[in-house]
């Protein structure tokens, strides 16, 4: 296992509360950090230059993914209120009303052609990002839904939640296909393998648990000291970087289920990973104020 310091790694600095996500565009040309400043900033992925600082939310922004072309960003906030944007120009597009509570998760799908959040109302909702239409609630969580994905073909819906479990719904009936069950406490994030083979989920047990795309148990992940707040598959599937509030960053052989590199220099907690699109790079968000991007 091999570490990487800090001075493998180039700091973005300029927001003035924790960084609670990153991710990369389709692309990988840009990257967007969402923060309790309650502002979202999209930076040039290679000179780590500031681009557009999105502001407008009232509250703390929880996260701000791209849509598949890149042409739009989708913020969410302890606000209520999640906001689609314009890329080239920073600008606000329009709003969509109905959660109830926070929103903490918002992803494309992989055609853009649908939005899924997630709320600490204990729904999650799948929208029509085109009209801002809600097109269906998932319920069945008994507690706050903390973040939500879609498969790669798009016929799975990913939730994770505070009740400490991870939920795979039929995003066009939004009936509950399975609960993935065995973290210990709130499970924070949920992701699934690019190849759609694997779903992996980060919690406050400190343990990152992989499923297959049925539900059924494949490995945990040990190796964090304190909670597992995030997962991020690399391009291939083959590797799988973890953040925990321990500051450590881990990347581990997705197969073996073994940790083959740590990466660390962050002063806080470590909130969020991604990887680039091309597998060269991994950007990380941080309660120290800073995203990080490390080359690999």
């Amino acid at each position: 296992m091999s570490v990487i310091e800090t001075a493998g790694a180039r700091a973005l600095t300029g927001h003035t509360g924790a960084v609670n996500s990153v991710a990369f565009s389709p692309d990988g040309a840009r990257l967007s950090t969402a923060s309790e400043d309650k502002s979202a900033r999209v930076w040039n992925a290679a000179t780590g230059e500031l681009m557009h600082t999105l502001t407008g939310h009232a509250e703390a922004v929880f996260a701000a993914p791209f849509s598949p072309d890149g042409a739009q960003i989708a913020t969410v906030s302890a606000d209520l209120t999640p906001r689609l944007w314009n890329v080239a120009t920073g600008s606000c597009s329009h709003e969509l009303a109905g959660h109830t509570v926070a929103v903490f998760g918002v992803a494309f799908s992989p055609d853009g052609r649908l939005l899924a959040t997630a709320s600490g109302d204990g729904t999650a909702r799948v929208w029509d990002p085109a009209s801002g239409t809600c097109l269906r609630v998932l319920t069945g969580h008994t507690g706050i839904v903390s973040a939500v994905t879609f498969s790669p073909q798009a016929a799975l819906v990913a939730t994770a939640s505070f009740d400490g479990t991870a939920r795979l719904w039929d995003p066009a009936t939004g009936n509950c296909l399975r609960i993935l069950s065995g973290h210990a406490d709130t499970v924070w994030s949920v992701v699934i393998s690019p190849n759609g083979l694997v779903v992996a989920t980060a919690s406050e047990d400190a343990t990152v648990r992989l499923w297959d795309a049925a539900g059924a148990p494949l490995r945990t992940l040990e190796g964090h000291t304190d909670s597992a707040f995030g997962a991020a598959f690399s391009p291939d599937s083959a590797l799988i970087a973890t953040a925990s509030s321990d500051t450590m960053v881990r990347l581990w052989d997705a197969a073996a289920g073994k940790c083959v590199r740590t990466m660390e220099g962050h002063g806080g907690a470590v909130s969020s990973v991604a990887f680039s699109p091309d597998g060269r790079q991994l950007a990380t968000a941080s309660t120290d104020e800073t995203a990080r991007l490390w080359t690999l």
